[in-house]
């Protein structure tokens, strides 16, 4: 299996836009705290978050592409489980595993915590209260490209709502150096 090392130069070799790579590391960071939560593979869950995107560039003119060419250029390189769950995050394929369900839940939440982050005083991760984030949340025209209903799937794992705000803000802060905030 890639390592993140090989991960993250991969990123940096087929992504050019740094908000889509803060991104990734951001779906990284959530997912490895979920893996920690639920007792699985850390290095897995969080190299197939760094990774879930890396086709995007070259698909965001396709959409029915974004996925599977990720898979292509990664098959080999992580286990097939993973790829199922690079498939199933933008419902190419439907979503069965918990590793499935974390991808697919996780995606979107990250780009409402940097839209409430930098709405919020502070500019920053460190400085965002959840409470900030829970009312964000609920405001379904503020960044409004952040799914909610997908979101909302975090159930599929058992988790509620606010938990699963909780979590995905304390992993993003953890990592807001990498994050530039």
């Amino acid at each position: 299996m890639i390592d993140r090392a090989e991960a993250l130069e991969l990123v940096r070799e087929n992504v050019d836009n740094e908000n889509l790579v803060k991104h990734m590391i951001a779906v990284e960071a959530v997912m490895r705290a979920l893996a920690n939560k639920f007792g699985e593979d850390e290095e897995l869950w969080g190299v197939t978050g760094l990774l879930h995107d890396l086709d995007y560039s070259e698909t965001v003119d396709n959409f029915s592409r974004h996925g599977h060419r990720t898979c292509e250029m990664l098959e080999g390189k992580l286990p097939d489980e993973a790829l199922h769950a690079i498939l199933a995050h933008p419902a190419h394929v439907k979503a069965e595993s918990r590793f499935d369900w974390a991808l697919y839940c996780c995606d979107p939440v990250t780009g409402l915590i940097v839209a409430a982050a930098l709405m919020h005083p502070s500019r920053s991760l460190a400085g965002l209260p959840l409470k900030s984030v829970k009312k964000r949340f609920k405001d379904k025209h503020f960044a409004a490209g952040a799914n909610r209903e997908q979101m909302l799937t975090c159930s599929e794992l058992g988790m509620e709502r606010d938990e699963f705000l909780e979590l995905s803000l304390k992993a993003m802060q953890g990592a807001a150096d990498q994050l530039g905030l």
